[in-house]
């Protein structure tokens, strides 16, 4: 077997070693949060119990959905408590194949993220839950009593949970284009009226037809590209200056080395006599 298949085959050891590590962690909180299934779904569907009638609560027409939707929730709850130990573990295995400045980029490009996802989450249930709730039920006629069906929630939920924390991650991606030499910063600033045309254009698309949720999507998301431009900007500019810094650097010619030696030679023969 040659040097090369080698190295592949222990990259995918190593690969499914990673992999293997990351599930059972995940399997592990999985397993440990399982007891408050009920309690955890409780307090994903508290936005929503806050807004409805006295006296009124959701609905399951499946007949296992009381079981597997809690058990989802679960899930999902595992899998972001164990975030940070999924992500240590991928850049444990392409962390080695990265150049020093790359992994000075990389680490942080990968935290960031990562806060950030969980940051737009975060703003959606405690902010954008209770007030598209509450629109809503202010808006729904009388004569209706409203009663949810938790797994119709549950899809409402992580749809816009996805979309909220992929809409947080838009300084990341402006910062990535700016350093990557993509677009430029003033590029970047021009674009900003089709940024916020196209802002509301997607929470039209992604969020309930309700001018509240899109609102609160499409304004964030604003703001961000906003914050992200003036990231990408510092960085940018202290790019320059370390350039320059590596730049003050002068290779000695070959013949100082030359005169560089022979004066090492002159004193090695000085200190034998």
């Amino acid at each position: 077997m040659s040097t090369q298949q080698e190295t592949f085959i222990s990259h995918l050891i190593e690969l499914r070693d990673r992999l293997i590590r990351a599930l059972l962690a995940l399997v592990i909180v999985f397993v440990c949060l399982m007891p408050w299934a009920g309690d955890i779904y409780d307090i994903l569907a508290k936005p929503m119990m806050d807004t409805l009638p006295a006296g009124t609560n959701m609905i399951a027409t499946g007949v296992v959905t009381p079981f597997f939707v809690p058990v989802k929730v679960t899930m999902m709850v595992a899998f972001v408590l164990c975030l940070p130990w999924v992500l240590y573990q991928a850049w444990a295995f392409i962390a080695p194949g990265l150049y020093a400045h790359e992994k000075r980029l990389a680490l942080p490009l990968v935290a960031g993220s990562t806060l950030l996802f969980i940051a737009g989450m975060a703003f959606c249930y405690f902010f954008v839950f209770g007030m598209v709730f509450k629109f809503i039920a202010e808006f729904a006629p009388k004569s209706i009593v409203p009663a949810p069906d938790i797994e119709q929630y549950l899809s409402f939920v992580m749809s816009m949970f996805l979309a909220f924390g992929i809409t947080f991650e838009v300084p990341v991606v402006v910062i990535v284009l700016a350093k990557a030499g993509i677009v430029s910063v003033a590029k970047l600033r021009e674009a900003r009226p089709y940024v916020i045309v196209g802002a509301f254009v997607v929470a039209a698309i992604v969020t309930p037809p309700d001018v509240v949720s899109q609102l609160m999507l499409a304004i964030p998301m604003c703001l961000l590209y906003e914050l992200g431009i003036i990231l990408a900007n510092w960085m940018v500019k202290s790019a320059p200056a370390a350039a320059a810094a590596e730049a003050d650097y002068v290779p000695p010619s070959i013949e100082d080395m030359d005169k560089e030696l022979d004066r090492i030679e002159a004193g090695e023969g000085a200190d034998k006599r």
